[in-house]
C-alpha cells in the first residue's frame, strides 16, 4: 500500500485532517506527524477520541520558539521521519510553521507535495501566515484550493499547473461534527439561550497587545443589548488584568466561561445570534452556521464572506462595534461558497490520479 506523511502542528488543523483521513485511509497508509507547535493541554487522548482523529504516530514535540528556531527545529525533525518512512507524497494544511518547515522538507527530499488550502491570500506579508502560505504554494506538486478566489490568486502568481478547487475541508468537518455536538449539548449547558446571545472569541497579538483595541472591544461588547457569551482565552484575560481592564468582564449582559472544545464552539456558533471574532477559522464556521460575522481584523483570508456580505471587518477604534453589529441586515446566503462538503474526497481522488 502507497503511503502518504501528513504533517500538523495546531489544534485546527487535526480537526481539518479529520474528514481527509477518513478518505485517504481507504486507499493509502497514513503517517500522521505533529510537530507540537500549539501545545494544548486539551490535545490528549481525548481529544482525539472524542472528534474520531487518527492519533499521531509522530510527535515531535518542538513546542514555542521564535519563528526562525521552531522553523528549524520543525524542519530538521520532518526529514528524520521523511527519510525514514519514504512515503510516496507528504501531505500539509494551510499556513502554520508546521505547514512551511513539511514543505520544505518535502520539497529538498524531491518527495511530492499537497497542499490543502492552497491559494489563500490577505496581502499582508507582515502576517507569518502569508509568508508561509506564498512559499508553500511554491513547492507544492498539487494545490487543493478551497474557493475560485484562491485559484485566481494562485494564477496571478504563474501557478496554474495542478491547481484543484475541490472546496473547503473545514466544510466537510462542520458537517460532520455539528450532528456529533447536536447530540452531546444543550443550550442550557451554557445558559444561554437559542439566537439570544452574541458569540465572541479575541485572541490575537493585534488586538490583546493594544491597551487602545482591547479596550474599545470590550466596552462595545459591553453596551450591547445581547448577551454577549465570551469562551476567555487566557492570553486575552492575562492582558486585560496588566491593562487595568478586568472590571470590563463585569458587564452585566457579558458572560464569562472557560475555553470550550471544538464540539462546543461549533454547537454554540450553530445557535448565536451573531458573532465577533479575530479568528480566521470562525470566521468561516459563522458562514457555515449561516450566523452573521463581525471581524475585528484590516484583512481576512476568507474575502468572500465579506464580499457577499455575511462577514463585515471592523476597526474597533475607528469605527462603533455596537452600531454595527445592531443596526446588522441580513444578505443573500450562497450556498455553495465553499463547496458542497465533499472536499475530502475530491482530495483524495486528485491524489490518486496524480501517483
Amino acid at each position: 500500500m502507497r503511503k502518504i506523511v501528513t504533517v500538523v502542528g495546531a489544534r485546527p488543523q487535526f480537526i481539518k485532517v479529520a474528514p481527509v483521513s477518513r478518505e485517504l485511509r481507504k486507499s493509502y497508509q497514513e503517517i500522521l506527524v505533529n510537530t507540537g507547535q500549539h501545545y494544548d493541554y486539551k490535545m490528549s487522548g481525548i481529544f482525539f477520541e472524542e472528534l474520531n482523529i487518527p492519533k499521531p504516530d509522530y510527535d515531535l514535540g518542538v513546542g514555542s520558539a521564535s519563528h526562525g528556531k521552531q522553523t528549524g527545529e520543525m524542519l530538521a525533525k520532518i526529514e528524520e521521519v521523511l527519510l525514514m518512512e519514504k512515503p510516496d507524497g507528504v501531505l500539509v494544511y494551510g499556513d502554520t510553521n508546521s505547514t512551511l518547515a513539511g514543505a520544505l522538507a518535502a520539497s529538498k527530499l524531491h518527495i511530492p507535495l499537497f497542499h490543502v488550502e492552497a491559494g489563500l491570500r490577505s496581502f499582508n506579508k507582515r502576517m507569518p501566515e502569508e509568508i508561509n502560505r506564498i512559499l508553500t504554494d511554491h513547492v507544492s506538486e498539487i494545490l487543493f484550493a478551497p474557493t475560485e478566489t484562491a485559484v485566481l490568486n494562485l494564477k496571478n502568481e504563474g501557478i496554474t499547473k495542478n491547481v484543484f478547487n475541490v472546496g473547503d475541508v473545514m466544510y466537510d468537518a462542520v458537517l460532520y461534527y455539528a450532528k456529533m455536538a447536536a447530540e452531546k449539548y444543550q443550550l442550557g449547558d451554557f445558559g444561554v439561550e437559542e439566537k439570544k446571545y452574541i458569540l465572541a472569541t479575541i485572541h490575537r497579538a493585534e488586538n490583546t497587545d493594544d491597551i487602545t483595541r482591547l479596550k474599545a472591544i470590550f466596552e462595545a461588547l459591553a453596551r450591547l443589548k445581547d448577551t454577549v457569551l465570551l469562551p476567555l482565552h487566557p492570553r486575552t484575560e492575562n492582558k486585560l488584568k496588566e491593562a487595568g481592564l478586568k472590571h470590563l468582564l463585569q458587564a452585566a449582559n457579558i458572560k464569562v466561561v472557560p475555553p470550550v472544545s471544538y464540539l462546543e464552539m461549533v454547537y454554540l456558533e450553530n445557535h448565536a445570534k451573531a458573532i465577533v471574532t479575530d479568528s480566521g477559522g470562525v470566521q468561516k464556521e459563522a458562514y457555515f452556521a449561516k450566523v452573521p460575522c463581525f471581524t475585528l481584523r484590516e484583512q481576512t483570508e476568507w474575502v468572500e464572506t465579506v464580499e457577499i456580505g455575511w462577514n463585515r471587518l471592523v476597526n474597533p477604534i475607528k469605527e462603533n462595534l455596537t452600531q454595527i453589529i445592531e443596526a446588522w441586515v441580513p444578505a443573500s446566503y450562497n450556498e455553495h461558497l465553499y463547496g458542497n462538503g465533499d472536499a475530502s474526497r475530491k482530495i483524495v481522488n486528485h491524489i490518486n490520479l496524480f501517483l
